[in-house]
């Protein structure tokens, strides 16, 4: 009886908690216990309010499991590290392994121009290039075997749409029975064209080797890049990495690795940026592989992959190009409140390449997992896993309409990369924005064209078609962070909980305790009674 408050019934026990406790409103409960009328109003209006109290803690924590988030901007000014800026010449090499396969495929490209046009493209389109890389090691791709396939001929053809006739120019793609064919077109004889072009230069190109050395071959950064120059320092050898595009050619990235403390930028403004004079001449490009005349440029992040095809821009020819950038960084919460990735280790997907996870290489990577695993060889663009080969119609006949098929399921979102592949916790990004201006003007292109000759071996008769200018620089050094944070975190969940406890019933945390031991001497309560009934039932079998 020291440590349990006894009450010698239910109804005792109700009066004396409806009479102490701190909930507003249950004293009428026994005030009002004469007039019944006023009991069942006011037994009512309790009811009302601890379902609407409930009601509202429903919907509090159904909004709390949902995780939603709310962006919230702020604006930083520091100085910070110049990005990462990758240049390529659209100048892929011509391999000599691979150069005679090459020429046959200008040669049929230039049948299939002038069978769907009537266009002789000889004289101005193909010729012969006589800047082929040979490669010590390798014997001549005619040895082996490979010959370019006759059967994806582009055709034309035509359908009756809204009642007007439409054309279209494609190739036609079977499986490995024949039994599914499918016709891949395009509505511009040109992406046609382009497209058929790149499907066959991919299986010639299968054929080098994955690992190719080239460094007795590479070019010097002084054949494409005449002046760099950054705040107003030169360039240095150790500022720039070279590497081999298959399409976009040879290409330099600059601060590829964002720790050298030359490139901290730390006044805005164009003369504080990277400013480069390049060399763009046309006469070795591959016609049909890129029909884009100047140089690809690329801002990124550093020890990031750069996906040029993707989120490259092209600076023209004859034209000095100014390029502002402005960062913004997103930092995204993860865990319950969304699907994010620090560093990419707790992804599913094997990167197939070296840099820093991106979502870009993310997806490539698990598109060529799946283009192995179902198609039985690799894209040529991406990277291979281990013990994997190149596509080549010659050994798998059929891989060009198990890709196209791929493909258009990862661009409709129907494979599960964009499932496994989640954006990173911490992101950079950057605006662009661009002016151009004519370079050199008309008065001046002589004694700039002289200063070249002189420095750097410039030899050209072209009026301004051959060299551009380009700058990169920092438009602003603050830069805006735009964070996720919880909408509704555990503290705000508490405070509303207890604000609407204090609307309905105008208590406090005390209030909820006062129940708790309401509902325990209850529970007491009735023990005790069972014991006693059980204890009198006792009594009266043993009395006879």
């Amino acid at each position: 009886e020291g440590l349990i408050e006894f009450y010698d019934s239910f109804k005792e026990m109700f009066e004396f908690f409806c009479k102490n406790t701190t909930i507003h409103g249950t004293i009428r409960l026994v005030c009002s216990g004469s007039n019944r009328m006023k009991t069942a109003f006011w037994s009512l209006l309790l009811l009302a309010s601890f379902g609407m109290l409930y009601w509202q803690f429903a919907l509090m924590f159904s909004q709390y499991w949902a995780y939603p988030v709310v962006l919230t901007m702020s604006m930083h000014s520091e100085p910070k590290m110049f990005p990462a800026i990758t240049i390529c010449n659209l100048d892929p090499y011509r391999f000599e392994l691979v150069s005679e396969h090459l020429v046959q495929l200008d040669r049929m490209a230039e049948e299939s121009i002038t069978f769907l046009y009537g266009i002789n493209t000889s004289a101005r389109l193909f010729h012969m290039n006589d800047r082929n890389i040979h490669v010590q090691g390798l014997s001549n791709l005619s040895r082996s075997g490979f010959k370019l396939s006759q059967n994806f001929s582009l055709l034309r053809m035509s359908d009756l749409r809204s009642g007007k006739k439409h054309s279209s120019v494609g190739f036609r793609l079977c499986n490995s029975t024949g039994g599914n064919c499918f016709y891949k077109t395009y509505s511009s004889g040109m992406d046609a064209i382009l497209e058929w072009y790149r499907f066959h230069y991919m299986n010639i190109m299968s054929q080098l080797p994955v690992i190719i050395n080239i460094s007795h071959h590479e070019e010097q950064i002084e054949d494409m890049v005449y002046s760099c120059q950054y705040d107003g320092e030169p360039c240095r050898p150790s500022d720039y990495v070279h590497f081999h595009h298959p399409v976009f050619g040879s290409c330099y990235t600059f601060n590829s690795k964002g720790t050298d403390p030359f490139w901290t930028a730390t006044k805005p403004g164009i003369p504080y940026g990277l400013s480069l004079i390049l060399r763009a001449e046309q006469k070795d490009h591959i016609p049909l592989l890129s029909t884009v005349a100047g140089v690809k440029v690329m801002i990124h992040n550093h020890n990031q992959t750069p996906f040029l095809e993707h989120e490259g821009f092209d600076i023209r020819p004859g034209i000095a190009t100014t390029i502002g950038i402005q960062q913004d960084e997103v930092n995204r919460l993860g865990g319950n409140y969304g699907k994010c990735t620090t560093n990419g280790d707790d992804v599913d997907v094997k990167l197939l390449y070296n840099n820093s996870y991106t979502l870009q290489a993310c997806l490539h990577s698990c598109f060529q997992h799946i283009m192995v695993q179902e198609c039985g060889c690799g894209y040529y663009y991406y990277p291979l896993p281990a013990g994997a080969e190149y596509c080549d119609y010659n050994k798998q006949p059929a891989w060009g309409h198990c890709f196209y098929q791929l493909y258009n399921r990862l661009r409709n979102h129907h494979l599960n990369c964009f499932d496994q592949c989640p954006k990173p916790c911490r992101e950079s990004l950057y605006k662009v924005s661009a002016g151009t201006a004519k370079w050199p003007s008309a008065k001046s292109q002589d004694w700039v064209r002289q200063a070249l000759r002189h420095q750097n071996g410039y030899n050209s008769t072209s009026n301004r078609k051959d060299i551009a200018k380009v700058t990169i620089f920092y438009q602003q050094l603050n830069y805006q962070a735009v964070n996720e944070s919880p909408l509704l975190s555990e503290n705000l969940l508490l405070s509303s909980m207890g604000s609407q406890w204090s609307l309905w019933f105008g208590s406090s945390v005390l209030s909820v305790v006062e129940m708790f031991e309401l509902l325990v001497d209850t529970l007491v309560l009735s023990l005790l009674f069972c014991y006693h009934r059980l204890r009198a039932k006792k009594t009266l079998r043993v009395s006879p």
